[in-house]
């Protein structure tokens, strides 16, 4: 896995691999999201993730939509707490029409008056559908405990009442503020040469004056723990219960995401997994996430479960984080949690989107990527004490917080 990369003189970088696949993938990943907001613009990242694609200088929402579907292939978007990222998957042929499009949206949106108001009620019905869904919102609510007074404890998607107040100009002042050119990467998995690569760019991104700043974000204030229930209209009790975590540079990271997909990650031998659901039958989805950002980090486990459960279960989770903190994993048990960890982290590159948007981000932070061999030497040298440390530092029942949506 050889990564290919280029600098455009006005600080736009560009990352790359050769694939044999006939399908291409390549993105816009811009480090701004949510939390470089201020606070009378809460959404407007989100806000502008769909607004780009209402309209440009040259091409109206139609032909916007059209120009990469209409040759089988696919554009979109999404924000989140620190990336702006639009990416699209096509023929390799039709490299140049997409470079074409995304530049378009990108820096020549027109934000028609009409189009925004139209925009704002598909934000509101988005917005009002996660009050509908509190599996979803719990981690968003969550999140506001964790960073309390802090943009990062901000829903992504605003308010209503954010929404209502955006205008056009509000739009071209956030962009102008944050989408600077050395704060842009341009990322690829596709069968094209490195060259002709970076002729597109040079055409359709070079031509842009240099716009460089240094990226200051507002840092995490102190955290204090919080425990929380919330009255709902649902069948089910919903819990979630965590604490704040390591940043993206952090040496311990890695020991955690082990220690995570150990606890509650994705693979059934999950302890919570065999423990709360296989072996006791209290709930149907249980599971352990670990979120790291530029700077800090969340960690946290959520259920749901008939409200009869909440205690018995939230009993049998502490019983296993004690487990971590007191109990040494052994040779085996580490060697088993190592592989599992190495090959699920393969098995998600096999997919070119998701290695594509992973290495624009990676580089987007670090201006640097890890190969895969040096993803598994991270692993491979995580101590059963490192793992202890960690378990200590992150699940300390004295650390963490909880909030509880109970009917």
């Amino acid at each position: 896995m050889s990564y290919q990369r280029h600098k455009l003189s006005n600080g736009v970088r560009l990352i790359h691999r050769r694939s044999n696949s006939p399908v291409a993938h390549c993105g816009l990943v811009i480090n701004t999201g949510s939390r470089d907001e201020q606070p009378h613009e809460h959404g407007m990242a989100h806000f502008i993730e769909h607004v780009i694609f209402k309209g440009t200088t040259r091409r109206k929402a139609y032909h916007v939509l059209s120009h990469m579907e209409n040759v089988g292939g696919e554009i979109n978007a999404f924000t989140t707490k620190e990336e702006t990222c639009i990416y699209g998957s096509f023929m390799t042929s039709y490299y140049k029409r997409w470079f074409d499009l995304a530049s378009d949206i990108t820096f020549r949106s027109s934000f028609p008056a009409k189009e925004l108001e139209k925009e704002k009620d598909i934000i509101l019905d988005e917005i009002n559908s996660y009050k509908d869904s509190p599996a979803d919102q719990i981690y968003d609510d969550f999140d506001e405990i964790i960073f309390s007074e802090h943009p990062l404890g901000l829903n992504i998607l605003g308010t209503p009442g954010h929404l209502k107040s955006f205008s056009r100009q509000s739009v071209y002042n956030f962009m102008d503020k944050h989408y600077m050119t050395d704060q842009m990467v341009i990322c690829s998995v596709g069968d094209i040469k490195l060259e002709k690569l970076i002729g597109y760019a040079e055409k359709y991104f070079g031509e842009l004056p240099a716009k460089q700043g240094n990226k200051v974000r507002k840092p995490v204030a102190a955290y204090i723990p919080q425990q929380k229930w919330v009255h709902r209209k649902n069948h089910q009790a919903h819990c979630m219960i965590g604490n704040q975590a390591y940043s993206l540079a952090d040496e311990k990271k890695t020991p955690l995401m082990l220690l995570n997909n150990i606890l509650g990650g994705p693979g059934l031998n999950s302890r919570l997994n065999l423990s709360v659901r296989e072996k006791h039958g209290f709930c149907y989805n249980i599971e352990s996430t670990y979120q790291a950002f530029s700077d800090t980090g969340i960690f946290n486990i959520y259920f749901g479960t008939d409200p009869a459960y909440v205690d018995k279960t939230l009993y049998l989770i502490h019983k296993e984080l004690d487990r971590l903190r007191g109990v040494r994993l052994g040779t085996l048990q580490l060697h088993r949690a190592k592989k599992q960890l190495t090959g699920q982290v393969a098995i998600s590159f096999e997919s070119n989107v998701n290695e594509m948007l992973s290495i624009g981000k990676s580089v987007a932070h670090f201006d640097d990527v890890d190969s895969m061999d040096e993803i598994n030497r991270k692993i491979d040298l995580v101590t059963a004490d490192d793992l202890l440390e960690v378990a200590n530092e992150i699940m300390d029942p004295r650390a963490m917080s909880m909030l509880v949506f109970k009917p």
